[in-house]
């Protein structure tokens, strides 16, 4: 079967999203919407507006023939609201043709293409009650029973922290884009640091930021409700740039709310004396991150650590009062069901707080991208069913361990168009997570490839968002320009 698909559509803005119903299936396809005669499959797909519907038909010709003609009830409302309801129909109507000529296909999310699908089970619910929005979810969207009782129990989890946002709450993020080696998985913009790597010029940069931000928040009377420190990863600074850093944060900011946090993911970063410095400062939970236990995995994707490190790690911070999260990735290259579980073993002997399972997505820029192809990576990855096995092994080790979800979201690219799933504790949830997740809180961001958000509240949330940019050069040199864009949007 060829992957280049035509898509012929008359509306053109939708393109994109009908784009993704046809990858929930073919997840190569390549789609162009332009003929240039070589394509062996052709997609249609047309939207009428009549007085009480809207009506989508799509068709597709050549490799595979299909068709499906879905009605939708007409909404009337703002621009906005009319538009999300119309893609909302030939999204539908793309993914049932695609279902319907591959029924066998393994879409457990049905047509939802988002990141948060608990954001949309939330206002659904406040919208129509709980039963409409279940129904919704299994019957409009053909959502999977299972992902919607993941996503409900995580919705419920969240209502009480969206509940406590005031209306002038802010966190800070502070981002070290830097890694002491790269990941073969990774697609973040993050760079290495080496013995020869000079931090100083980042770190001057990063203190203007941080120094520029605190003033704009003071200005607009903003509350600071929770700070996170992520990157790459922040325990890759020295001892004493990392309290320079901290140091000079709470000096700008005089506090960093209710909850400090700090990604400290790899064990290899961690020593004692950088946990005193994180403690000192208030910081309260930390990440160390496996991603597997399995000693072969750690070294072919590229982690410069053994499992007894992380545990070495752990334990570490066990004694000095953190709360815990760790990280597993599943589906990574060359591991199989029972490695998974060899990990999740490990991991609920050492009984961390939180515990967050990733499906593996591959990013174009991710160097197993770049080094082999497609087949190959197909050949040294679990299958989609396989794949679905491992996730629900971190559910069912989740609950043994006594966690809820508390917060997910869905990357394009994700193995088995699954899920990412924060567990915790009850009690030891993550505000940060929650509140940048589910885009309740703005968010005023220091450091590269970092992005600070405000959110403006009202019955439909409007989110603007300014990015950092992701190359450190260019950040330093940028600095002031974005600066001022972020005082426009939060002082406006």
């Amino acid at each position: 079967m060829s992957n280049t698909i035509l898509l012929k559509t008359d509306t053109p803005e939708f393109a994109n999203d009908i784009s993704d119903e046809i990858r929930l299936f073919l997840s190569d396809a390549h789609i162009i919407t332009e003929d240039d005669g070589a394509c062996d499959t052709v997609i249609c797909t047309s939207l009428v507006q009549t007085d009480y519907n809207w009506c989508a038909r799509v068709t597709s010709d050549g490799d595979f023939c299909s068709e499906y003609t879905f009605e939708y009830p007409y909404f009337e409302g703002d621009a906005l609201t009319v538009k999300r309801h119309k893609k909302r129909c030939i999204k539908i109507a793309a993914f049932r043709m695609m279902k319907k000529a591959f029924p066998n296909a393994f879409v457990p999310w049905g047509s939802l293409t988002g990141i948060r699908p608990t954001k949309l089970l939330r206002e659904l619910e406040d919208d129509m009650g709980t039963d409409s929005a279940k129904d919704m979810m299994l019957s409009l969207f053909d959502t999977e029973p299972e992902k919607y009782a993941v996503a409900k129990e995580t919705a419920d989890t969240q209502r009480p922290f969206i509940r406590s946002v005031e209306e002038n709450d802010v966190d800070i993020y502070i981002g070290i884009p830097y890694c002491k080696t790269r990941c073969l998985y990774c697609s973040f913009a993050s760079e290495i640091r080496t013995a020869k790597t000079d931090m100083r010029p980042y770190i001057n940069a990063l203190k203007e930021d941080i120094r520029l931000g605190a003033r704009l928040l003071q200005d607009g009377k903003f509350n600071i409700r929770a700070a996170y420190m992520g990157g790459g990863t922040p325990t890759v600074l020295t001892e004493d740039e990392l309290e320079e850093v901290l140091d000079f944060a709470l000096e700008c900011y005089g506090t960093m709310g209710n909850e400090f946090t700090a990604e400290a993911g790899r064990p290899d970063t961690i020593t004692r004396k950088k946990l005193e410095i994180l403690k000192a400062h208030g910081v309260g939970r930390i990440s160390v991150n496996p991603q597997s236990m399995n000693e072969k995995t750690l070294k072919l994707i590229g982690r410069s650590h053994t499992p007894s490190e992380i545990e070495d790690a752990f334990y570490n911070a066990r004694d000095m009062g953190f709360i815990i999260n760790t990280d597993i990735i599943t589906c990574l290259p060359g591991e199989d069901i029972q490695d998974v579980l060899y990990t999740l073993e490990c991991i609920e002997k050492m009984r961390p707080e939180n515990m967050t399972v990733h499906t593996l997505a591959l990013k174009r820029s991710s160097k197993l991208k770049q080094v082999i192809g497609d087949a190959e990576i197909a050949s040294i990855m679990p299958d989609t069913e396989i794949a679905s096995l491992m996730v629900d092994a971190g559910m069912k080790s989740a609950k043994k361990q006594g966690m809820n979800a508390y917060y997910m979201y869905r990357q394009k690219y994700m193995r088995g168009n699954l899920e990412n799933i924060g567990y915790a504790l009850p009690g030891t949830e993550c505000l940060y997570n929650i509140d940048m997740m589910e885009e309740t809180v703005s968010i005023m961001a220091h450091g590269a490839g970092s992005m600070s958000k405000r959110v403006f509240p009202g019955r439909s949330l409007r989110v603007e968002r300014i990015p950092n940019p992701k190359d450190v050069g260019t950040y330093m040199s940028k600095l002031h320009t974005v600066y001022d864009e972020k005082e426009r949007l939060f002082l406006q």
